[in-house]
Formats: structure tokens, C-alpha cells, sequence
């Protein structure tokens, strides 16, 4: 059945649906499309290599244990990420971790995946003391998004470092769209207090 299929030109609804119905192979080909998408966004989450291939294995499997309830009017990939995040949030609420690195994940092993993970604050033609003083506040930018609740430090990271409208934060992480709006404006509201001294 799935094994005689092109499962990679096949859309999601049909591939879910061959997996829901016990294709092994649909499923693999499910995790074949999503397993960088799923740990990028945990990477980001967690900025934690390990811990972020660990909980990506783990909302893949949750996935799989699920997949029967998935509803096919929702898209796949929302589904998924709004699984995912679930998990990145109980995580950092386990861990109750304080920073995010500018300079990327502390456990990245690459020049990409550090690069993956760093926010960009600093102009290519800036000057080295220039870097240096962009390095300064980026420290104390991080440690003011590290305090943030898990749920707005996500919507913000979404935003500001993934680049996603409010519609797909929305779509992504299950909220209604007002929630997310009310999260990000909180958040910056917080971020603007705990950096009100630099600027002077």
C-alpha cells in the first residue's frame, strides 16, 4: 500500500491518513518532513542541543500515540508545533532556565548551529568596539528574555527571532489570536522595564 505510493509528493492529509491507518512508512516519511522544523523550534526554545533532540524524539512519539485524534481540518504542521511547544514550555518550566545566548546555544557544536541560535544585533560594519558594546547589551537583553514567562518568551522568540506574523504564533502555538497579541505586548512591556536603565 504506502510502500507503492511516492509518500514524497503525496500532501500531509494523505500521508497522516495512511499513517492513522498503520503505515509505518507514512509515518517515517512524516518525521522525514518535520524533524528539523520540530527541533529548530525547540532548539530555540530550549537552546540546548541535546535537550532539544531529546524533546523532539518525545513530542514524535506523542505524536504517534495521538495521531488518532489529530483532526484533519486542522494543518498537520500546527498540530504538530503546538505539540512540540507544549512540551519546550514544560520543560523550561521543569528547568526554569534563566538565559538565552545571544551567541547561540551554549551545547552548540557548529559554526550553523550556533548561528542558528543567536540573535543578530550587530551590523556587519560596525566597528570592534562597537561589537563589543552590542555584545554588553545583547548580555543584558538575553538575561531580560531568559525572565520572561515561558509562554511569552516563546510568542517572543517566534516573532522577533523566527519571524512569524501573529496569525502563525497563533496558528503554532493553538491560541487565539488576541492571546497572542496580549502575550507579545506584555512581554515587551516587561522587557522595556528591565531595560529602562540603558536608556540613559
Amino acid at each position: 500500500m504506502a510502500r507503492s505510493l511516492d509518500l514524497p509528493n503525496l500532501p500531509d492529509a494523505d500521508v497522516v491518513a495512511l499513517a492513522q491507518g498503520g503505515e509505518e512508512p507514512a509515518f517515517r516519511e512524516l518525521i522525514r518532513r518535520y524533524e528539523r522544523p520540530v527541533f529548530s523550534l525547540l532548539y530555540r526554545m530550549v537552546r540546548d542541543s541535546t535537550a532539544a533532540e531529546d524533546l523532539a524524539q518525545d513530542a514524535f512519539i506523542r505524536v504517534l500515540n495521538h495521531l488518532d485524534k489529530y483532526r484533519p481540518e486542522f494543518k498537520f504542521s500546527s498540530w504538530l508545533f503546538k505539540i512540540a511547544n507544549n512540551i519546550a514550555i514544560d520543560h523550561l518550566r521543569r528547568r526554569q532556565l534563566d538565559t538565552i545566548s545571544m551567541d547561540g546555544a551554549p551545547h552548540a557544536m557548529t559554526a550553523a548551529d550556533r548561528a542558528a541560535t543567536s540573535f543578530d544585533l550587530v551590523d556587519g560594519r560596525e566597528s570592534a568596539l562597537d561589537e563589543l558594546a552590542a555584545k554588553e547589551l545583547g548580555s543584558v537583553i538575553e538575561q531580560a528574555i531568559g525572565k520572561l514567562r515561558p509562554e511569552y518568551r516563546n510568542c517572543i522568540m517566534l516573532r522577533h527571532v523566527e519571524d512569524r506574523s501573529y496569525e502563525e504564533i497563533a496558528a503554532t502555538l493553538d491560541l487565539p489570536l488576541g492571546t497572542v497579541k496580549t502575550y507579545i505586548h506584555r512581554a515587551r512591556h516587561q522587557l522595556r522595564e528591565a531595560l529602562e536603565h540603558l536608556r540613559e
